[in-house]
C-alpha cells in the first residue's frame, strides 16, 4: 500500500500534452462512478444539480521566471517562490557560482543574495513584481515544450497573485460555463491556494510516508465556508489544490475559515475530512503526490484502472490535457 511503486506507470510521450484544445470545455472528460463513462467537459452540467456547489481555486500565476545577470556579467534567471519581507524574496536561481552575496541585476533593480540553499532568499534594492509583471514569463511546467500564452494557463477566474503554476484542472472552464452552471442553482465559491513549485516535484521515498511535502498559502474565507457547510447537495472539488485547501481546515465534515501555510499530505488510507463528494482532476505524472492523492479519493484499483483506459482510449495527460470526474465510493 505505501510502496511507490504501485502509482507507477508507463506514459506514452505522446499523450503529454503540449497545449490546450482550442476551446477550454472541449476536453475529454473521463467520468468514475459505478462504471466509467467517456464525455466532453462542456458535459459537466448533466452530473450537477440545484443545491450542489462547486468550489474553485481563484489563484493567479504569477511572471515568476525573471532573466537578468550577475554583477560580474554572467547570466542568470530566478524564479519567484514567495515574498518573505520588504523587499525580500524566496527564489529559485539559475547560473553558474551562485553564493551568498553574490550581487545580482534585473534592469535598474539590483539585488543580492542574502541566503544561499536550494531556494535563495534575495534582498531587491526595490519590489521586483512590478518589474516581472513586465519583463517576466509565466513558468510554464518542464515537460511543455511549445511556447505558449501567458493567457491559457490561466483559468478564467483566476483573481490572487501568488501562484508560480496553474490549478489546471479550472483550466478548463469558460465563463459561458460557469454561468450555466450557476443558472442552474449551483452555487459557485472560491478557495485560494498559491500552488507552488513543489507540484513538480517527484516524491522520492520508496515509502510514501517518508515524503514531506512544500509549504503552500492557503485562504477559506467565511462565505465559502457558509456556503460548503450549509449546502442541501453535493459538494464538487475543482483540483487536488482545492482538495488540499479545503481539507486543512475541516474536521468531522465541516470546513472552517481560515488562512494559512499547509504541508498537508493526502495519500491511500487518509481519512478525508470535508464531506467532498467529487473531485475534478486532470491525469497526472506517474509516482507524483498529485496521484496519491487521487488514489486516496477514488480508491487505489478504480483510479488505476480509469489510467490504464485512459491510455488505451488516447487521452491527454498534464497541464494542458483532458479532466476525470470522480465520484467519491460510498
Amino acid at each position: 500500500m505505501y510502496s511507490l511503486k504501485r502509482y507507477d506507470f508507463q506514459l506514452p510521450e505522446e499523450l503529454i500534452a503540449q497545449e490546450p484544445v482550442e476551446r477550454r470545455d472541449h476536453a475529454r472528460l473521463m467520468v468514475l462512478r459505478d462504471k466509467i463513462e467517456h464525455r466532453f467537459f462542456y458535459e459537466l452540467p448533466e452530473y450537477l444539480e440545484k443545491g450542489d456547489v462547486l468550489i474553485l481555486n481563484d489563484t493567479r500565476v504569477i511572471k515568476a521566471r525573471v532573466k537578468g545577470q550577475k554583477r560580474t556579467g554572467g547570466k542568470v534567471e530566478i524564479l519567484i517562490l514567495e515574498k518573505i519581507g520588504e523587499d525580500f524574496y524566496r527564489c529559485l536561481v539559475k547560473g553558474k557560482k551562485i553564493k551568498e552575496g553574490t550581487q545580482l541585476i534585473f534592469g535598474n533593480i539590483q539585488a543580492k543574495v542574502i541566503r544561499k540553499g536550494q531556494v535563495c532568499d534575495i534582498e531587491f534594492s526595490r519590489d521586483i513584481m512590478d518589474y516581472a509583471r513586465k519583463k517576466g514569463e509565466v513558468p510554464l511546467p518542464p515537460y511543455i515544450k511549445k511556447k505558449i500564452d501567458d493567457e491559457k494557463y490561466q483559468t478564467v477566474f483566476a483573481r490572487k497573485e501568488g501562484a508560480v503554476a496553474a490549478p489546471t484542472a479550472g483550466l478548463h472552464f469558460t465563463s459561458q460555463l460557469l454561468e450555466k452552471i450557476k443558472s442552474m442553482g449551483v452555487k459557485i465559491g472560491y478557495i485560494t491556494l498559491h500552488v507552488s513549485y513543489g507540484t513538480f516535484k517527484p516524491v522520492r521515498s520508496e515509502d510514501i510516508r517518508k515524503h514531506k511535502m512544500e509549504e503552500e498559502y492557503y485562504i477559506i474565507n467565511e462565505e465559502t465556508a457558509e456556503m460548503i457547510n450549509t449546502r442541501s447537495g453535493k459538494l464538487f472539488a475543482v483540483g487536488t489544490t482545492v482538495m488540499r485547501a479545503l481539507e486543512s481546515s475541516a474536521k468531522n465534515g465541516k470546513v472552517y475559515p481560515s488562512h494559512g501555510y499547509t504541508n498537508i499530505f493526502i495519500y491511500p488510507g487518509y481519512k478525508f475530512q470535508a464531506g467532498v463528494d467529487a473531485l475534478i482532476t486532470n491525469f497526472h505524472v506517474p509516482r507524483s503526490s498529485l496521484i496519491l492523492l487521487v488514489t486516496a479519493f477514488g480508491g487505489y484499483e478504480r483510479i488505476m484502472r480509469g489510467y490504464r483506459i485512459a491510455i488505451e482510449e488516447r487521452y491527454r495527460f498534464y497541464s494542458f490535457g483532458d479532466a476525470m470526474l470522480i465520484f467519491k465510493t460510498e
